[in-house]
Formats: structure tokens, C-alpha cells, sequence
């Protein structure tokens, strides 16, 4: 078969089902931790205890009834997982041509209510690097570790 010929979709087979995590360098996983729970309503996934020290950690969502997902194949909403990182680890950004070589997001999150999350970002001093308009209202920001993050509107 040649490269650039197209598969038929009943030929096709499931090879990935979603995105189950994103693995977040950060300084501090203790702070991050009470940072994401503060912005973004992160909560930890596991039963470990939260403490000082920690060197790991498991962020999700919970649902409109507070109970956090379990993994499964079709992983709609990614997990966090913050990681202990010497800066020299990196940070989760990277820059394009087309936003003048500024450092831009790495992955976007959904909000059916920007502008309170925009009020919310500004009350905890939220590092916000810019606001634009596509198909709906787009927050960039960073979160203390300078990972960029943006959330949207649709």
C-alpha cells in the first residue's frame, strides 16, 4: 500500500482510544498541587495524602457529583500528572512563528464560563499572558512553574 493511500474506515482498528494524562514538570509538588485545586478545580485522583514533599501526584476532574473518573479506554478529560523537575527538565511550552515566537500553550482546556475563570485568575494573581478571540474567547496563562496552559470558550 502506498503511503499516501486511504484506508477504508471498516479496515481501520482502534490503535488509540484517548489521552489519559499529561506529565507536568513543576518545583514543588505540594504547592502545585493547592495551585490547580485553586484555579482549576484539579482534585487528587489518588488516596494518597497530600504532604509536603511529595515528589508525585495525580490531578483529575471530578464530575458534577464530585467522583473523580476512573481510567479506562475511552479517557475523555486527561489526568495531571505533576512530577518534582529541576528547571533544567523543561517546561511544558513551546514557541511559533506565527504568534511572533512567543511561548505558547501546550494543550488548551474547555470552560462554559471563561469570563468567571478570567475574574477567578485575576483574584489569585493568576500569571495571564494574553486574551484573543477563536470560535470563542481564549485565555493563555502560566501556572507557577511557567507551564503554559490556555483555557477556551467555544
Amino acid at each position: 500500500m502506498q503511503a499516501n493511500e486511504e484506508i477504508k474506515a471498516e479496515e481501520r482498528l482502534e490503535d488509540l482510544t484517548g489521552l489519559t494524562c499529561i506529565y507536568v514538570p513543576v518545583n514543588d509538588v505540594y504547592k502545585s498541587i493547592k495551585w490547580y485545586q485553586k484555579n482549576l478545580g484539579y482534585q487528587p485522583a489518588n488516596n494518597d495524602r497530600v504532604k509536603h514533599g511529595m515528589e508525585t501526584a495525580v490531578l483529575n476532574f471530578p464530575d458534577r457529583n464530585g467522583n473523580l473518573p476512573s481510567p479506562g479506554l475511552r479517557q475523555v478529560v486527561p489526568a495531571l500528572f505533576l512530577h518534582k523537575s529541576d528547571e533544567e527538565g523543561g517546561r511544558l511550552r513551546f514557541s511559533w512563528s506565527l504568534d511572533n515566537g512567543k511561548p505558547h500553550a501546550i494543550a488548551c482546556f474547555i470552560s462554559p464560563r471563561i469570563e468567571e475563570l478570567f475574574e477567578r485568575f485575576k483574584k489569585n494573581g493568576v500569571n495571564i499572558l494574553g486574551e484573543r478571540m477563536t470560535s470563542g474567547p481564549n485565555i493563555t496563562f502560566a501556572d507557577p512553574d511557567g507551564n503554559i496552559w490556555e483555557v477556551w470558550q467555544p
